[in-house]
């Protein structure tokens, strides 16, 4: 590979660092929730302007979304994914500004040899991750057509090239009874609570039938209007996860909805049952993610591949990986055990040098790996080679 631009982009990044490094603890300084980080997105947004990259804001119909482009369009092209939502009550508790700002400061790099790329970098800003599946949006208006490679980072407590993922959907339960004293005339009434509460066992029930990895947990949103009221009406919602769309969609799915309707038979209620559509799971390209760990190795920053013992949630990365080759690699801002994300401490550790000094590391292997897909044909054919045989 031509060392001198690999060169190139890492003392350009060095000399952005100070600057993307401030951007990280302003963003985790204002946490906003899906849809509404516009903080953060115009600030990113600002930042790759101030260096003369076009950027399309809105993007893919998403007042939140962001798009830069340099480089060649008639080449090969790779994007570079930015998140940058954070959770209620807990902030940056996943480190969504390192993310965010790790995609920042690649982009600032390549930005220096934009002229020379022989293809076009995208630094692409995909808001709401928590929850409302702003990547699975940009997918449905065309916004990753024509990539050869999607690519991000995630901290986590430890090196990881990859982990998989849960394919989850979030089904919502709202059951209807009939309201009664509770205590003159209770025998009047059906309990939607009682609907709901059983519900809850049923799950519990089904649990053992189910194939690893499959989790179900959910929360009563309406339990009740008073306490001597006979429950009229009763809510929860469950976020179901598989380690494969296919499980979740024609097994755990069906299986959880038949726990609500059997709980609505039994107690004499009736049942509503809404499914809002979540994400798939992450199919690695492990062709492209072992590029980028020779990138880690170059910064003297040990990994494994992956580590079976670590606990997975889901993301709507999985939604991407399976329609353009892409990696999402977890990088380490604390020791392994001490913190994981969702936490406070976690959040603190967003903030902290620790991860600012991984957001680095992230920035400059996302960059000089995304260079690789545009020079190295080979890498290319061999990563959508694997691509297309995972899809098989």
């Amino acid at each position: 590979m031509p060392t001198a631009l690999h060169e190139r982009v890492r003392a350009a990044l060095k000399q952005h660092l100070p600057q993307v490094r401030q951007v990280a603890l302003e963003i985790h300084a204002r946490p906003e929730l899906r849809y509404e980080e516009f903080y953060a997105s115009q600030h990113l947004a600002d930042h790759l302007a101030a260096v003369g990259l076009p950027v399309e804001k809105p993007f893919g119909g998403l007042e939140t979304a962001f798009c830069a482009k340099m480089g060649n369009s008639a080449g090969p092209r790779v994007a570079i994914l930015a998140e940058y939502d954070a959770l209620p009550e807990i902030g940056h508790a996943c480190g969504h500004n390192l993310i965010a700002t790790a995609a920042l400061g690649a982009g600032l790099a390549l930005a220096s040899i934009r002229a020379e790329l022989p293809g076009e970098i995208w630094i692409m800003g995909t808001p709401a991750e928590e929850g409302g599946g702003g990547k699975i949006k940009l997918i449905e208006a065309g916004a990753f057509q024509g990539l050869d490679a999607a690519m991000m980072f995630h901290p986590f407590d430890q090196h990881l090239l990859g982990l998989d993922s849960l394919a989850m959907h979030v089904l919502q339960v709202d059951f209807k009874g009939q309201p009664s004293h509770a205590a003159a005339a209770p025998w009047d009434g059906k309990s939607a609570l009682t609907g709901v509460i059983q519900t809850f066992n049923l799950v519990d029930a089904a649990r053992v039938h189910f194939r690893d990895g499959t989790r179900v947990h959910g929360i009563i949103t309406n339990g009740g209007q008073a306490v001597n009221i006979i429950p009229e009406t009763a809510s929860a919602r469950f976020s179901v996860r598989a380690r494969t769309a296919t499980y979740l969609d024609e097994v755990v799915m069906p299986q959880v909805m038949r726990c609500a309707q059997a709980a609505a038979l039994a107690t004499g209620t009736e049942v509503t049952l809404t499914i809002e559509k979540g994400y798939k799971n992450v199919v690695n390209n492990w062709t492209l993610a072992r590029r980028f760990g020779q990138y880690l190795q170059a910064q003297d920053a040990p990994f494994l591949e992956s580590d079976p013992d670590s606990g997975i949630g889901s993301t709507d990365m999985g939604d991407v990986s399976q329609v353009v080759p892409s990696i999402h690699p977890y990088l380490g801002i604390c020791a392994k055990g001490e913190s994981l994300c969702h936490q406070h401490s976690f959040a603190r550790l967003a903030g902290s040098e620790p991860g600012l000094d991984t957001m680095a590391l992230a920035a400059e292997s996302l960059a000089l790996t995304a260079l690789d897909v545009l020079l190295d044909g080979d890498l290319r054919a061999a990563a959508k080679a694997e691509f297309e045989a995972q899809r098989a």
